[in-house]
């Protein structure tokens, strides 16, 4: 079985009988809890050992991904330490100080020196530090058209889409269904844009996690017996700034984020309450 990418993965192995010998009220509050390291599988007197054991070990297979992101990070790093950094500020929007090229992500700055170490304003993790380096190191520079476009339109973006529909669109729409102040704490805090209702939407708000790589939410409230609707739209102009891997990466990094955010409302416990 994969490693758990949200709390619902883990609360889908759990007997959800809301038994709180764990120590928690729900069992969705501890699938939330130990997403977020604060209790253990361990500590859920009715999982079954045989699960908690692979999904331990899937786990630790982990650390071989990791160690591969990080002399993948080392590699681009080392690239964009080559690049002229004045020319590359120019073509992807941001500004160079002769030291650093800075841009901005989600309204924070962002940046990469001369000697190619990163410097932010923000966490520096890898799905905003590979996809910023792949776009400074290959971004063509392109400005948006404001034609928009869903993933599986984009170069290459076909036959990754099913898996970003699962990881990044459904998941953030689970957010969005139980998370009220989900898209005013979009605006506010990551420098959102409400904009005009696209294809149907009841709201749509325009992120920038990259300048010249504009992301647009389109969410359709439930009505009528009708489950919600979320959808991530790219200006058509992305792949030609970003890789599909990176845009992917994108994706499932921000949907990690409101995840996270999320569960500090108090998101998950609600909707187990309810």
């Amino acid at each position: 079985m994969p490693k758990p990418k949200n709390a619902m993965d883990i609360f889908q192995h759990l007997d959800q009988s809301n038994c709180r010998e764990c120590g928690e009220k729900t069992c969705l509050a501890f699938a939330g809890a130990v997403f977020l390291g604060k209790k253990k599988l361990e500590d859920c007197p009715k999982l079954d050992a045989g699960v908690i054991e692979k999904l331990q070990t899937d786990s630790e297979d982990e650390k071989t991904v990791e160690d591969n992101r990080v002399e993948h990070l080392s590699r681009l790093k080392a690239e964009a330490a080559s690049l002229d950094l004045a020319e590359a500020a120019e073509r992807t929007g941001g500004r160079f100080d002769g030291r650093k090229l800075t841009l901005k992500i989600l309204g924070k700055d962002f940046s990469v020196g001369v000697d190619g170490n990163l410097y932010a304003d923000i966490h520096v993790n890898p799905w905003v530090a590979v996809p910023f380096l792949n776009y400074v190191i290959h971004g063509e520079g392109i400005s948006p058209s404001g034609n928009w476009v869903s993933f599986r339109e984009l170069k290459n973006g076909k036959e990754r889409y099913p898996l970003f529909q699962k990881r990044c669109e459904e998941s953030m729409k689970r957010i969005a269904d139980g998370y009220t102040s989900f898209f005013d704490d979009m605006v506010h805090i990551f420098g959102g844009k409400e904009t005009e209702k696209h294809f149907e939407a009841d709201i749509s708000v325009v992120l920038h996690p990259l300048p010249r790589v504009p992301l647009m939410i389109c969410y359709q409230r439930p009505e009528d017996g009708m489950e919600s609707v979320l959808t991530l739209y790219f200006d058509e102009t992305a792949d030609k700034n970003l890789d599909i891997g990176s845009i992917f990466t994108l994706g499932a990094g921000l949907t990690q984020m409101f995840e996270k955010l999320s569960q500090r409302h108090g998101v998950f416990e609600t909707a187990a309450a309810g």
